[in-house]
């Protein structure tokens, strides 16, 4: 299930830019890294719990 993969890789990277808009005080950049990290990290924590993580063949 590439999903789960996509969903997790987009999540690390909007973690990523919410600790460097931290940094650099920028608020709009707070906001919306903040709401993409929730939106992203909450379907990357529900399709696991319904699909599974994919596993190796």
């Amino acid at each position: 299930m590439p999903l789960v993969i996509i969903f997790g890789l987009v999540t690390l990277l909007c973690v990523f830019a919410l600790v460097r808009s931290l940094k650099e005080k920028n608020f709009l950049g707070i906001v919306f890294s903040f709401g993409t990290v929730a939106v992203f990290g909450w379907f990357t924590v529900m399709t696991v719990i319904q699909s599974g993580y994919p596993v190796a063949h």
